[in-house]
């Protein structure tokens, strides 16, 4: 669903035991600036025990993956910007994969609080589950186009440890949510294929669509289309609105 990652041969490293903080793209020679100017930035007595540093380099890779996408989230990146040393991060992160998972997970509980609330729009409104589907889809790539580098990050899951921190617990629901929809819709059929092949096109869309190559196809860059006949597809025409 994804678009290959340039990240592959860094998470190689990774499980060969040496060191994979210098993530995409980053030559030895840059990782050993980073690491000069993260002795000179750190700020005396900035690294704090406990959560607080935690949760610090937690919201710095936040904001770092906003601002810049995944591949900046280097372990030595996010603690430069955070004002520690270099090995700060390893007290809470053993490893880079468990930073970047700690920080997807931040993505994965915004995006479940947007769903949330849209499910208590339409228990207010009394919808029925095609268009709270239909909702669901549009929370899905409103998120996508709003906070890009987050999103990609979230569904990097060769980059990230989904059984570890939570990571887990806070991703699946949001799945398990669609494919509950679905097996309203079409009672008597695999509702998690359907959910899923379902996801994989909107994922698609999502990715087609930032990349300009959707536009550049079919002329239109409207989602709005695209969704109906994706819904169409896994789903069933939708009844006529009376």
């Amino acid at each position: 669903m994804s678009q290959p990652s340039p990240q592959d041969p860094a998470r190689a490293r990774h499980h060969s035991g040496t060191d994979a903080d210098a993530g995409p793209d980053v030559d030895a020679g840059a990782d050993a600036r980073a690491e000069v100017e993260v002795e000179v930035e750190a700020r005396p007595g900035a690294e704090e025990k406990g959560d607080g540093l935690r949760e610090r380099l937690v919201r710095t890779g936040v904001a770092l993956v906003d601002a810049e996408g995944a591949q900046a989230l280097t372990l030595r990146e996010i603690a430069r910007r955070a004002g520690v040393s270099h090995g700060a991060p390893r007290r809470w992160f053993p490893t880079h994969l468990d930073l970047l998972s700690a920080i997807a997970r931040e993505g994965f509980a915004e995006l479940a609080a947007r769903v949330a609330e849209a499910d208590r729009e339409a228990d207010r409104t009394d919808a029925g589950p095609r268009e709270r589907v239909e909702t669901l889809t549009g929370v899905y790539l409103g998120y996508a186009a709003e906070r890009r580098g987050m999103y990609e990050l979230m569904f990097r899951h060769d980059l990230l440890e989904s059984g570890r921190l939570g990571l887990r617990e806070t991703s699946l629901p949001l799945f398990a949510r669609l494919a509950a929809l679905v097996a309203e819709l079409r009672p008597g059929t695999d509702a998690v294929t359907a959910a899923g092949a379902l996801w994989a096109n909107l994922h698609g869309l999502a990715q087609l669509r930032h990349w300009g190559s959707l536009s550049l196809a079919t002329g239109s860059d409207d989602p709005a289309p695209f969704v109906r006949a994706a819904l169409d597809a896994h789903l069933g025409p939708a009844e006529p609105t009376r």
